[in-house]
This record gives C-alpha cells, structure tokens and sequence, in this order.
C-alpha cells in the first residue's frame, strides 16, 4: 500500500467515526509516526504502519489527537497534554493577544493566569513578555503535572490551590488576570463533543446549570486583584456572549466591559478594566 492509498484510507476511517478534521488528523499521525511533517511524509515501515493503524483506531473511537501525540501547539510553543488536563484549543490564542496588546507599554507587568490547566497562557505570556512577572493558579493535582512540565523554564511562578481567596499578597497590584475556566452548561453534556467530554478533565469543563459559576469567581478575583486601570480577559462558550460579560458588569468593579470575537466571529471572551 502507497504512503497515498494509506492517507485515504485512514482518512475515511475517521471521517466515517463522526471525526471534525479527518483528513489533518491522518496526515498529523502519520508525520507523528514517522517523524517526519504533513507537508513531507516519510514512507512507514511495516512496524509504523501497525502503530499508525493502532493510533488509527484510538482515534477513530474519538480520543484526542493531542493524546495521542502527546503534544498541542500554542501560539508559539509546543506543550506537553494528555489525561488529566485540558487540551489547550486556538480560540484562547486570541484572548492572550488581546492581552498582551494592553499591556504592550506597561514596563514589567504582573499577570496572574486563573485556572491556568496546562500552563498554555501562562507560559505564552512569560515567554513573549520576558519582563512580564507571571502567577498561574489551578486547583487540580493531575493538571499541575503537566503546568509544571510546560511553564518549565518560563519564569512563570505556579500555584496550587482554588482560585477563590488565591495570591492575597498581590491584592490591587496586578496588570493584568486572565482566564480560561471552565464554562459548559451541566445541560449541555449531549452537545459536548466525544473528544471533549469524555477524555477532557470534568473539573475543567462543567460550572453550573448555566455555565458561569466558574466566571463569577473569576470576577471576583479579578476585581480583587487587579489594580485601577488593570485589565481581565476570561473566555466563555460562544452563547454566553451577554451572559458572561454581565457577570463582570454585575460586581460594579469594571469598566469598558464588553465581548470579543473569535477568529470565527463567535463570542469568545469578555473584557474589561478595573475602575
């Protein structure tokens, strides 16, 4: 079987499985296998065609392609991801950049990451702002794992424990807080995808009946964290483009509140600053 007659196959596989990306996902296993790149896939041997079509197989029955790699790009870096941790998604990409632009000409800015996860802002905002003096706070043992792993070198400072009454020795000195908690609706299990639900930490999907009890504390923490005139970004799901910025509205802390898109246009994430 050709490297070609090989890429068509899987690919049907998984565009059979309910796959969203089949034909990347065959390709990206393939380089991953044979250590080669989408763009310049090396012929596999006959022990990387039984691994490929093992790996195939896992991801046909929807587990992560970040799983099976072991890897997930963000911005600018190549993280360490797998059981236990949220996989790090391209939207997030956005609300960094958002952030990173206000504090484009604030010297040496203090950023607290909530929920930090994999440690993937984090870790993007200490590396792409060296002088930046980064805190990242999350609650779950297995997350920590990998958040030490990726911020690793970084100079960004990890912190395990809950969010709520976090980092109290900085209260009213922080440019900027930014946050990727968890935001699903316990309402919305059914629409979840596989991928999502049933191998990403529930820890770090599910806040509520309504999504936003995660973002309330969020809000709180912000408001006592941040200093006048700091900046918040925290993502929410794409149908709480009203109801999450008015949770930041609502603690009568913040100006300028409002939502930003997505690179898809779709609500994505609230903004504001501290009055």
């Amino acid at each position: 079987m050709t490297t070609k007659s090989l890429l068509i196959e899987a690919t049907a596989r998984l565009r059979e499985a309910g796959v969203a990306s089949p034909d990347f996902d065959a390709a990206e296993l393939l380089a991953f296998v044979t250590g080669s790149s989408r763009l310049n896939l090396a012929e596999p041997t006959g022990d990387q065609r039984r691994v490929y079509d093992e790996l195939i197989a896992r991801r046909a029955a929807r587990e992560p392609l970040q799983h099976l790699t072991g890897t997930a790009a963000f911005r600018y870096r190549e993280l360490a991801v797998g059981p236990g941790v949220f996989v790090p998604r391209p939207e997030t990409e956005v609300m960094v950049g958002w952030i990173l632009d206000r504090l484009a000409n604030v010297k040496e800015p203090l950023v607290v990451d909530l929920c930090t996860g994999s440690g993937a802002i984090a870790g993007a905002v200490a590396t792409e702002r060296p002088d930046s003096v980064v805190h990242a706070v999350e609650l779950s043992p297995d997350a920590c794992v990998w958040a030490r792993r990726n911020l690793a070198g970084t100079g960004a400072e990890l912190h395990e424990g809950d969010i709520d009454g976090c980092l109290p020795e900085f209260g009213g000195q922080v440019d900027a807080v930014i946050s990727n908690p968890p935001y699903i609706p316990l309402t919305a299990w059914e629409s979840v995808t596989a991928e999502v639900r049933d191998h990403d930490p529930a820890l770090a999907l599910w806040s509520g009946d309504d999504g936003l009890d995660e973002i309330k504390v969020v809000a709180a923490t912000a408001g006592r964290l941040l200093k006048p005139g700091g900046w918040f970004a925290c993502e929410h799901a794409d149908v709480q483009g009203e109801s999450a910025p008015a949770v930041f509205a609502a603690t009568g802390l913040f100006t300028e509140v409002r939502d930003q898109p997505d690179l898809a246009a779709r609500p994505r994430f609230a903004t504001g600053r501290r009055i």
